[in-house]
Formats: structure tokens, C-alpha cells, sequence
């Protein structure tokens, strides 16, 4: 009933929170915790499952590997701050799962694109519920994929050690040192959930949040189909027959590199691969005359090669890839420069990304009036600024500037 109780509740619970946290960095500088048998990892992940989140990051090496090899796992709750190694000898990572997949327990990320491949890669799933503080960063004023450590400096004051960034995860025994750079990586990154959510739900952007959280759930963004590979290489022009063949390469090439488990490029180059797709050669002496093509007519990709190609030419041509027509107009250039004004307003406004509204692409397709499939003209985005943008175009509202500020005005009764 009285607010000085609760206001003294709040500040107590606040203070609280900082001498754990304060006593969590002192535990972790004076012996950073690895965890390598299964009885202290069954014990820890007991201990996680009674909090409401916990911070996960992940050590990778993927130099010489198509999958990432995973080297170590970061983990923090509000208690306590360790690492798991899964390169030890019999360590069961079954625990670490079930917490990954537990309802209960939010799991946060920073960045978390490659830390997530690798979980679904081992788990045959995704985490789930997950929370990414970069995009939850780019929904409130931090700017477009603001980094950890500038995120860290921002929102605790703390400045992250960079030194180990490069380090060889693999190796072992891991130094003091590695492990105490790893663990900061969730160590401050469990302490900003909290300030993060406060931070979202006092700007009432809760539902953008959602919207943008949950195209990081698909599983489809983490995998690469090999029949789609192809849409990745660049310079790859436009003839359907060339497109055809490179598609046939690409998914050959994938495919391969996921069986060995080694880089894609190491077994052929992209320009390469454009290259055959271009020459379209018949014979090991024709292949020979592809620049970069490992082992030139003796090589052993010689022959799984002059297949590929000879299954992309008996391929129908009603199944051959659609060449993307682009528009022949030009975009009105004055409509561009007034959306680009615009949206520099409304992102300064709200004070959000620019990149998180809408691109430079899409400005321009609003302009010429294709707004079919734009992001901008959907959700949250279309109500600070799709809407605007329409009005522009059709001559409903107009820009004027005062000082510094820009401001919008209504023209229909003019």
C-alpha cells in the first residue's frame, strides 16, 4: 500500500542484484570455472533450470571445417558464470540440451547467428525460448549491429579485454587468460538482459521485439540446401543456361563439402565455379583450360564435374532457374532523396537503426510504387514510416525542415 515500501523494495532488490553480480566477476578473476566431466555438468545445469535466463556464447574454430568445430561453451546465470568443455573425453552434452530446449529458462545471445547453427547442428533443434541482445540493441538506439564490447561499454561501463579475441580455441590445456576473456563474454552479457527488457518495455516496443526475434526461430536461416547454394555466389550473371549449370555445381559442391566436412572453397573457388559454368567444358582437356580448377586435367574433380555439368544439360528447361528481370524505369530520384529524409527522421525519432527500417533498395522500390515483399511496408516499420512513405508518394504529405528538426505536414486539403 505505501510507495516509499515499495520504492525501497525496488532499490533493494536493485542493489542486490549488483552485489551478485559484483560477486560473480570476483569469483570468476580469482579461478575460472571449466567444466569437463558429466557429474559437474548434470549438477550445473540442475542449478540453471531455477533461473529465468541464462547468457550462452560459444568458442568455435571453422578454418579447415564446412561445420564449426565447437571448442567451448559459455554459460551464465545471475549466481554463477562457467564454461563447458566439449572436446573432453566423454563429456555427455545430453544435460546441456535439455536445458537448451527448456521452456522455462530464456537463453541469451549476443549476435547469436553462428552460436545457434552450431546448437541446431548438434541438437538436430534450436534453443528455444532465445533472446538476442544485438537485435534487441538495434530496436533501441544502439545502431545497426552494434558490437558486444561497444554494447558492454554502453549500457555497464566496462571495457572488454580484446586480446584473446584470435586465440587458438582448440588447443589445450585453455590458459587462465582465454578462459577469462571467454567468460566475459556472458558475464556482462547476463547482467544487460535485464537493463535491455527494462529498456524495451519502457519504450513500449515489446511487439517490434517479437516481430524481429522470431525470424531468428527458423531453423531454414542456419541451414544452406545445397540446391539453393548457388544463389549465394556472386558475379554469376544472368543467362538461364549459365545459371542452370551453376546451380547443378553448386548443389554438387555443397553436398561434397558437407560429406568431407572441409570448406566449400577449398575444394573449388567461386569464380571458378563461374568460370565452368560459363565455359561449360566436355572433356578433362577442356577443364584444363579453366583458370584455378584444382589439379587441372588430373585432378580428381575432373570427372565428378563433367557429370555435373552433363546432368545440367539433359535438365529440362522449364526447371532451370528464373532470371531475376529488373525493372528498366529508374527510380524517381527526387521521391528517393524525400523517403531517404524521411527516414533518417523517424529512425532519429524513434531512435532506432535506419538499416532495421528499411535499405537503400527498398527506398527505391517504394519510390517507383513496388512494394510488394518490402519489410517496410509491414508490421511496426509501416507505422512510423510505410505509411509516411506512401503519403509522400502520393503527394499527401510534405517535408520541411526548422533548425535541425524535420517536420511532416499534412497536404491533402491543399
Amino acid at each position: 500500500m505505501c510507495p516509499k515500501n515499495t520504492v525501497v523494495q525496488a532499490v533493494s532488490a536493485v542493489n542486490i542484484a549488483i552485489r551478485i553480480a559484483s560477486f560473480n566477476r570476483m569469483l570468476m578473476s580469482l579461478s575460472p570455472k571449466l567444466i569437463s566431466g558429466n557429474q559437474d555438468l548434470e549438477e550445473l545445469c540442475q542449478r540453471l533450470k531455477a533461473h529465468a535466463h541464462v547468457a550462452v556464447d560459444t568458442e568455435f574454430m571453422r578454418e579447415t571445417t564446412y561445420y564449426a568445430r565447437l571448442c567451448l561453451i559459455q554459460i551464465a546465470s545471475a549466481e554463477e558464470t562457467v564454461a563447458i568443455d566439449p572436446m573432453a573425453d566423454g563429456l555427455d552434452l545430453s544435460p546441456l540440451f535439455a536445458l537448451m530446449r527448456d521452456p522455462g529458462v530464456i537463453k541469451v545471445f549476443h549476435a547469436g547467428r553462428q552460436d545457434l547453427e552450431i546448437f541446431l547442428n548438434l541438437m538436430g533443434d534450436l534453443p528455444t525460448p532465445i533472446y538476442d541482445t544485438q537485435i534487441a540493441a538495434m530496436v533501441c538506439g544502439f545502431g545497426d549491429q552494434v558490437g558486444y564490447d561497444k554494447l558492454v561499454k554502453g549500457m555497464l561501463g566496462h571495457t572488454i579485454d580484446k586480446a584473446s579475441r584470435f586465440t587458438d580455441w582448440a588447443q589445450r590445456p585453455l590458459s587462465e587468460k582465454q578462459l577469462r576473456y571467454a567468460l566475459d563474454d556472458v558475464l556482462y552479457l547476463e547482467e544487460i538482459f535485464p537493463l535491455m527488457v527494462s529498456r524495451i518495455q519502457k519504450a513500449k516496443r515489446e511487439t517490434w521485439l517479437a516481430e524481429e526475434m522470431a525470424a531468428t526461430t527458423e531453423p531454414e536461416l542456419y541451414r544452406t540446401e545445397p540446391e539453393e547454394a548457388w544463389m549465394r555466389i556472386k558475379n554469376k550473371g544472368t543467362k538461364p543456361a549459365v545459371l542452370n549449370r551453376l546451380k547443378y555445381l553448386a548443389a554438387w559442391r555443397e553436398s561434397a563439402a558437407q560429406e568431407r566436412n572441409v570448406p566449400k572453397t577449398r575444394l573449388i573457388k567461386d569464380d571458378t565455379m563461374v568460370a565452368l559454368a560459363l565455359a561449360n567444358p566436355s572433356s578433362a582437356k577442356a577443364i584444363d583450360r579453366i583458370r584455378g580448377f584444382p589439379g587441372g586435367a588430373s585432378g580428381k574433380l575432373v570427372q565428378p564435374v563433367l557429370k555435373v555439368l552433363s546432368n545440367a544439360a539433359s535438365a529440362p528447361k522449364e526447371t532451370w532457374p528464373a532470371v531475376e528481370v529488373l525493372s528498366k524505369d529508374k527510380p524517381p530520384q527526387a521521391v528517393v532523396d524525400l523517403l531517404r529524409v524521411l527516414l533518417k527522421h523517424v529512425s532519429d525519432d524513434a531512435d532506432v537503426a535506419p538499416r532495421l527500417i528499411a535499405s537503400a533498395s527498398e527506398l527505391e522500390s517504394i519510390a517507383l510504387g513496388q512494394t510488394d515483399g518490402i519489410k517496410a511496408m509491414t508490421g511496426w516499420r509501416y507505422e512510423i514510416f510505410g505509411k509516411h512513405a506512401e503519403a509522400i508518394r502520393s503527394g499527401q504529405l510534405a517535408l520541411s525542415s526548422k533548425g535541425r528538426r524535420i517536420r511532416m505536414h499534412d497536404v491533402r486539403g491543399d
